[in-house]
């Protein structure tokens, strides 16, 4: 054995306790300097982190003076994601294209507009030549967001002008990334499949005229067949993970990185080890574990007291991890509602009906409905709770046939559109080598929460 993989020895327990007896604060220090503990202040509300007008999400209003909740709203450069999202559907269209040119650029593109910067999405969308073979199959990862990271930054090197931040060149760099997020991926994930779980490895070149959730579905399966329903609902779930406000975890990252100066590459790098935490990007995955472990002890799917008997035990910690929580349900920003969960919802019947997994479905309406009652018995909570986007994107996943190992990915392949957005915008309006001349590009922007997912 290497050393690199050595063992906890005793020398090693012992130098950790030295850590713990040296490390600790005294808590009470963050409420006498008004310190805020991570990602949120002590009453677990997110802190304002700073300006943004890529995004906005609202939960809450004034009535009568007051701040009350409210039904949540996410809005993409001002547009309601639920009528955009809206529009996509009604027409049998895809939108993850449309919706990135929306972030990227703060406004929606004409037909002419859409095809030329789709034609550019798809035309960047390959690897360096030997990429695949030296990079990616190489050193495979039982961790797709490792190998992801690790496929960024060594594109830097491939890259002939990387640490270029002008607008011109990064935004260049944003393309190229959101372009070929899906191959670096989907490729590293059929590496590991068949490296470290001796299964047969698939890589399949991606078709220039599909759209990326097309693509997506393509380069995962061994016979690169797809339902138009399963393409749909997978350019929703990626519309819906693109963006959510500046404060989030992996934004926030981006922003403080990018601040610094430093190269599109390592800034990419440092927002996706952020998302890999499971407080953050991993969530759906617990979601669908819960309910792994949900059906071995709910026998009838019907019987609405064996249900809250289970979410009981979880709260308790007697069930599944111990940890008391019921998972996809609640939010830090959302409490009366989270708009991305209600447009999934819309769509998980059909696809559940698709699949033949209605009785599924149907343990997931029993816990959506039942779960803010149990905990309102159990537990005394300030604001609402009602299931989030991580509630239901998992078991769509699930239904999409998706590993577990690609579920956080799907998310990055999503949000990278997101942080190009907020990079671009950190360069624009904090670096100041930027010329004056983009001073006034931009409009009023508002004031964004840290810590909203």
């Amino acid at each position: 054995m290497s050393r690199f993989n050595m063992k906890v020895t005793p020398e090693i327990e012992k130098l950790t306790q030295i850590c713990l007896e040296n490390d600790k604060l005294d808590l009470s220090l963050y409420g006498k300097y008004d310190v805020k503990r991570g990602l949120r202040d002590l009453n677990g509300k997110g802190v304002l982190a700073g300006l943004t007008q890529i995004s906005n999400v609202q939960a809450t209003k004034i009535v009568d003076g007051k701040e009350v909740p409210c039904a949540g709203k996410l809005s993409y450069r001002g547009y309601d994601i639920k009528d955009l999202t809206r529009g996509f559907i009604n027409d049998r269209r895809f939108g993850f294209e449309e919706v990135t040119y929306l972030l990227l650029f703060g406004k929606l593109p004409n037909q002419e507009e859409l095809n030329e910067f789709s034609g550019i999405l798809a035309n960047q969308r390959t690897l360096p030549r030997n990429f695949v073979r030296d990079v990616i199959m190489k050193a495979p990862s039982r961790d797709i967001m490792n190998a992801l990271s690790r496929s960024v930054l060594t594109l830097y090197s491939y890259d002939k002008d990387p640490d270029n931040i002008q607008l011109d060149n990064v935004l260049r760099q944003c393309i190229n990334l959101i372009s070929v997020f899906p191959l670096l991926s989907v490729y590293a994930y059929q590496a590991y499949n068949h490296y470290e779980k001796g299964k047969s490895l698939y890589i399949h070149q991606s078709k220039r005229e599909l759209s990326t959730a097309e693509n997506i579905l393509r380069l995962l399966r061994p016979d690169k067949k797809y339902t138009a329903l399963e393409a749909e609902i997978l350019d929703i779930a990626l519309i819906l993970h693109m963006e959510h406000g500046g404060g989030n975890n992996s934004t926030f990252t981006t922003h403080v990185v990018s601040s610094s100066g430093t190269d599109t590459y390592s800034a990419i790098a440092a927002a996706l080890g952020s998302l890999k935490g499971p407080k953050h990007g991993g969530a759906n995955i617990k979601v669908v574990k819960m309910f792994n472990d949900m059906r071995k002890h709910v026998h009838d799917y019907s019987d609405e007291d064996e249900i809250r008997d289970y979410l009981q035990k979880l709260l308790h910690k007697e069930a599944f991890d111990k940890r008391g929580l019921i998972y996809g349900m609640g939010h830090a920003i959302y409490s009366v509602s989270d708009p991305r969960a209600e447009v999934f919802k819309g769509y998980v019947e059909q696809l559940a009906r698709e699949k033949g997994r209605m009785k599924d479905y149907q343990l997931y309406e029993a816990v959506e409905r039942l779960a803010p009652q149990v905990i309102a018995e159990e537990r005394k909570i300030y604001k609402g709770v009602s299931a989030n986007v991580d509630f239901y994107s998992g078991f769509v996943y699930s239904m999409l046939d998706l590993p577990l190992e690609l579920y956080t990915p799907m998310f990055a392949i999503a949000r990278i559109v997101g942080w190009s957005a907020h990079r671009m915008e950190e360069l624009i309006n904090v670096d100041k080598i930027i010329r004056p001349a983009y001073k006034n590009v931009l409009p009023e922007a508002t004031y964004v929460p840290l810590a909203e997912r």
